[in-house]
């Protein structure tokens, strides 16, 4: 087998594994775990795992200046973003929650401009983002209207601040590096988080005894720190390496669709026409945001070039 044919294969897992992920998180907190706790234990194991590893390969302890850094990350990647958009899941289909998700590259278009003045609004880019507006509006439509559920505004609210954290963080992190590999940096975040989340749910005064915890909720949580913080990850990381970043990114395109085909499969949630439509409408107007953004990098790079 060819290494391309490999990094083919982990395009696949990606895509599979983190829309199966949101799968998983809708039956974590279904079985009457608070959202936070489920995110917190997770975290703390996925972020363990991977600081282990990297202490066991001889990785320095981050100093007290990357440790703030680290945190603050830690807070916006897998405590609001992460942490927000577990506990929508109670309230909302985890296919529309990873709809929501896939939003970012809108929002962070829409920071750039608005703080950094640094994105251009083309007209491609403008269609894009009425797209995928416009498609969240039929999905937003299908499920408020036909099949509501209690609660379900305020699952959208969070998924929606989950996914603006998601944009800011990403954004910060493009622009202000630590100087630490990429991948012990992030397991430091997840850990990190998972106390700030702990701290949350006892706050909460919601959390259960981990003894109390139900055997589904423990193994959904074992598959999300094993198939997607991990294999998932490790997948991720030799796709980028070996496939062009436009095959590469097309993960994010496909793990919304598996959330919600699974979702109908797992959790009977509802997939209507509408729901459908509304989910291909919105996938197309992301791709056209990340194709405009793309040519946008590749111009500035051929300027820089030139001067």
């Amino acid at each position: 087998m060819t290494v391309k044919q490999k990094a083919y294969i982990g395009l696949v897992a990606t895509s599979i594994l983190w829309g199966t992920s949101w799968v998983a998180s809708k039956i974590a907190v279904q079985q009457g775990v608070p959202g936070l706790e489920v995110a917190a234990i997770r975290q703390f194991l996925g972020g363990s795992l991977f600081v282990a590893f990297f202490l066991i390969r001889g990785e320095k302890l981050p100093t007290f200046k990357q440790l703030l850094w680290l945190t603050g990350m830690g807070m916006l990647l897998f405590v609001i973003a992460n942490g927000f958009a577990t506990v929508a899941l109670l309230y909302i289909p985890s296919g529309f929650a990873a709809l929501i998700a896939a939003l970012y590259p809108l929002s962070v278009v829409v920071i750039e401009k608005l703080f950094f003045k640094n994105t251009k609004i083309t007209a491609i880019t403008f269609i894009g983002m009425l797209l995928g507006i416009t498609g969240i509006g039929f999905v937003f439509y299908d499920n408020a209207f036909h099949n509501y559920t209690e609660g379900y505004i305020w699952g959208l609210l969070l998924s929606v601040i989950a996914m603006l954290s998601w944009s800011v963080g990403t954004i910060i992190i493009a622009r202000n590096k630590v100087k630490m590999n990429a991948y012990n940096a992030t397991g430091w975040q997840m850990l990190m988080g998972s106390f700030v989340l702990m701290i949350m749910t006892l706050v909460s005064g919601e959390s259960i005894p981990l003894t109390s915890v139900p055997a589904n909720t423990w193994l959904a949580i074992t598959y999300l720190v094993l198939a997607s913080s991990i294999v998932a990850f490790v997948a991720f990381i030799y796709t980028m390496k070996h496939l062009e970043p436009a095959i590469a990114s097309l993960y994010a395109y496909m793990n919304p669709l598996v959330a919600i085909l699974l979702g109908t499969m797992i959790t009977n949630e509802k997939l209507t026409i509408n729901i459908l439509i509304g989910s291909l409408i919105t996938l197309i107007g992301v791709f056209l945001v990340n194709r405009s953004l793309k040519k946008q990098r590749e111009q500035a790079l051929a300027d820089v070039d030139e001067m």
